[in-house]
């Protein structure tokens, strides 16, 4: 499944690179940042393998006696420089508050999805671990859109609708009101209490 993913996602980046990118880089911001999300599934993946590659050598294995360290070393470096190359293109010619939005989709999507394959981290999981990581992986999603949506509007308190501000207004003044009239009725009438309270004895005197 990962040699079928890894194919895919290497024909795609190649015909990004070498077709769609010259004609329309410069025009379509989906190209420079496909083209690093795409790139960034092999950069992720090669790290994660060389820090278990560092942790066998801690443990004095042979590692690099196995030719797959220096293949992630060399995919590590070179995904990395392709990755910074488009990235810096994309920031060059589109605003930053589109393209951060963007990448961080598409690049957290094409990681997890080859983490998922390679690694087979899901397999272990409970689906309501899934559904809460799918969950939290879609709020993140929109949390960084709004972010950056809203990041240069201010709002103030006469930008509100005027029906809002009215509603709040009454809201609190009838809140004040009923709890000015509450207090000022219990001490104008503290004898109110000690009549409720002789009652109260005199019906238990009679019971008994």
């Amino acid at each position: 499944a990962f040699i079928i993913f890894a194919s895919a996602v290497i024909v795609i980046a190649l015909v990004l690179i070498l077709v769609v990118a010259p004609a329309r880089g410069q025009t379509n911001i989906l190209v420079y940042i496909a083209i690093c999300s795409l790139i960034g599934a092999f950069s992720v993946s090669s790290l994660k393998g060389l820090g278990i590659t560092i942790k066998e050598l801690v443990e004095k294995k042979p590692v690099f006696k196995n030719p797959l360290a220096y293949i992630l070393i060399v995919t590590l470096v070179l995904s990395i420089s392709i990755q910074i190359n488009y990235l810096n293109k994309a920031l060059d010619v589109f605003n930053t508050c589109i393209v951060t939005p963007i990448y961080y989709v598409m690049f957290t999507t094409t990681v997890v999805t080859c983490t998922v394959i390679l690694f087979k981290e899901w397999n272990s999981m409970d689906l309501a671990d899934i559904i809460g990581n799918i969950s939290g992986f879609f709020i993140l999603v929109i949390g960084i859109f709004l972010l950056h949506a809203f990041k240069n509007v201010e709002f103030s308190w006469n930008q509100l609708p005027s029906s809002i501000k009215k509603e709040n207004q009454t809201l609190s003044i009838d809140y004040g009101s009923d709890d000015q009239h509450n207090l000022l009725g219990h001490m104008e009438s503290p004898a109110m209490h000690c009549d409720d309270g002789n009652v109260f004895f005199n019906k238990a005197d009679e019971q008994l």
